[in-house]
């Protein structure tokens, strides 16, 4: 009875020539309209090319000496540190959390956790880390989340910065472009005023998908920047179509999208697979879960992962910490359902946004999302920069209790790997 009806589930390859089909109508607008925007920016080897170059740490360095940056001595602080071995290696930091028990401890490095941090909003935020985790012996994240305003950053050369920076330390980061759903894409929503109008999706409408593909593809051939935050089903597509088509970029998907079950995982990464390259890549890098999904949810959807041969390519960014305000009722920790996963379910992040709960409720002033949206100007204004600096700190040190907690129970980590991942 059951394979009776399995068998009425299998997609007839006629489905998939009315899919190719479409994509490959030359009246097709919508696929004319991505290629046009390829085009502009001279096709994909040449935007490919234009980014390589782009990104190259000393390029970026070159930049910022042009502009008289004061960041130049921050980069190369932080190069001079990480070439001569200051920052702990992993081998160090299990010494010194174990001690003499790390003689009898075999860690499985297929299931490393990569240490997430979000958001890293300026560059003197992640300056002010590196220096503290060089005194106090500390790990730096494998990973960064930004959701700084682009144009503002690229203004005050922190976006220069922080794409080296990252480079640099070898981690992975991702940017948030500024066409999206708060940007006034939709004329008919506000601010929290109108917070209900925003329940059917963060939302870029109508054209808004077109300029997103035009802003990432103008950040990655001026600034190499590859990998950025997506929210909407639209830009996911276009996304997949611009790897497809040969440009080297990436995107993660936000928590925001709402993958909160299984059932949404399989209907994610079945496009992902459906678009992805010969060699089986994909450009969908990652995805967060949405924050209700519990350890079952993200044990099937590891199975789905696998099945269709997605687990190398494809993340599994999952929230451990929240901000303390507006996001989730408080308190939120998620990091014992974490050690339960460790050694479970490969290629997946420990995202951090928030501090301690121990730690935030005694803040006069604790992290709260919606500051990431404030101007800098408004923030420097208010006089919020040094509490927001302690937030971000507050991030940094819920990471390390988290690698702490990972080595007591003999699983592993993904820090910055040019940092501590040496022998």
């Amino acid at each position: 009875m059951l394979d009776d009806m399995r068998d009425k589930l299998t997609i007839e390859s006629k489905r998939l020539d009315e899919i190719n089909a479409f994509l490959m109508d030359p009246k097709n607008e919508l696929v004319n309209d991505i290629l046009t925007v390829v085009e502009k920016y001279g096709g994909p080897e040449e935007i490919n090319r234009k980014a390589r170059e782009a990104g190259k740490v000393e390029n970026l360095m070159a930049r910022l000496r042009e502009k008289n940056s004061p960041y130049v001595k921050d980069l190369e602080w932080l190069i001079e540190q990480r070439d001569k071995g200051t920052f702990i290696t992993v081998d160090e930091y299990r010494k010194k959390i174990l001690g003499d028990k790390v003689e009898d401890m075999e860690f499985n490095e297929d299931f490393a956790v990569t240490l997430e941090i979000s958001a890293c909003q300026y560059f003197p935020f992640f300056m002010t880390q590196a220096r503290q985790a060089v005194k106090k012996r500390e790990l730096m994240p494998g990973r960064f989340i930004r959701v700084r305003a682009m144009k503002e950053q690229e203004e005050d050369n922190d976006l220069l910065a922080m794409t080296a920076a990252m480079q640099i330390i070898g981690a992975s980061w991702c940017e948030t472009l500024d066409t999206k759903g708060t940007d006034g894409s939709n004329i008919h929503l506000g601010g929290p005023e109108t917070i209900t109008g925003y329940f059917g999706g963060v939302g870029q409408p109508n054209d808004h998908p077109i300029k997103w593909a035009d802003e990432f593809l103008y950040y990655y051939t001026n600034y190499g920047v590859n990998q950025v935050l997506n929210l909407n089903p639209g830009t996911i597509f276009l996304g997949y179509l611009l790897h497809k088509l040969g440009i080297d970029i990436e995107f993660k998907i936000s928590v925001y999208l709402g993958n909160d079950n299984p059932y949404a995982v399989f209907w994610t990464l079945m496009a992902a697979r459906m678009f992805s390259r010969e060699d089986g890549s994909t450009s969908l890098i990652g995805f967060n879960f949405s924050n209700s999904v519990n350890n079952t949810t993200i044990e099937l959807s590891s199975d789905i992962r696998k099945s269709l041969g997605l687990e190398e390519f494809v993340r599994f960014e999952h929230h451990i910490f929240e901000t303390w305000k507006s996001i989730v009722i408080q308190p939120y920790d998620r990091r014992d359902e974490l050690l339960e996963l460790a050694s479970k379910v490969k290629n997946i992040s420990a995202k951090h946004e928030g501090g301690e709960i121990s730690v935030e409720e005694k803040r006069k002033h604790p992290s709260d999302i919606a500051e990431y949206f404030l101007p800098k100007a408004e923030i420097n204004e208010k006089g919020l920069m040094p509490a927001l600096t302690q937030n971000y700190l507050d991030k940094h040190e819920t990471i390390n209790n988290t690698a702490k907690a990972l080595t007591e129970k003999g699983l592993t980590f993904v820090a910055a790997q040019k940092l501590h991942h040496r022998r």
